[in-house]
């Protein structure tokens, strides 16, 4: 097996749940093309063509904020933060990447992070999978066990009727009292 360029653990990190889509931030693709932000995403604006919604769409501002929040990044555009929303990239959009970004490094990352959400595919297939088989278990013995279920739930039920309380009452009157006035 191969020396992977970049960890694929270090990949998996940073691709995001958004939009109900697995993306990359073009921030992060950056960092791991090692060339800067503003460069890569002018390589995309000037083959805008082959980024598709479906494999690169800019962040709303709603999103931004969320996300600058949850990575504890606060500090704001006038501060030297981002001037532009951000871009998130679909695993197509990283693989059309490789088109745009012709190095020989950009070939090698996106190989690496093409790796990286093919596992993480894998991993979410076969926690599907276990959650299936989980529910046809749990149906399964629901049937056998269905008598411990209810003598379960009879243990956990209120008695039909209260006992009385032993004693008296302190803000009734005792009844001897009552009967000699």
């Amino acid at each position: 097996m191969r020396h992977e360029l970049i960890p694929l653990e270090r990949i998996e990190r940073k691709i995001l749940l958004l939009r109900g889509q697995k993306i990359m931030l073009d921030r992060d693709l950056a960092e791991l093309y090692e060339v800067r932000t503003s460069l890569l995403k002018r390589a995309v604006m000037r083959n805008v063509d082959r980024f598709p919604n479906d494999f690169m769409f800019v962040l709303d501002n709603q999103e931004h904020t969320t996300l600058r929040c949850q990575f504890g990044t606060s500090k704001p555009d006038t501060r030297g933060g981002t001037r532009y929303l951000p871009m998130a990239f679909t695993e197509q959009g990283v693989a059309m990447l490789s088109s745009v970004l012709n190095s020989p490094r950009a070939v090698q990352v996106n190989i690496t992070i093409m790796r990286a959400f093919v596992r993480l595919r894998h991993i979410l297939a076969t926690h599907a999978d276990l959650a299936r088989k989980l529910g046809e278990l749990e149906q399964k013995y629901d049937e056998q066990f269905r008598v411990v279920f209810d003598a379960m739930r009879n243990l956990m039920s209120p008695p039909d009727s209260p006992k009385p309380p032993i004693g008296f009452n302190v803000n009734e009157p005792h009844e001897a009292y009552r009967t000699s006035q």
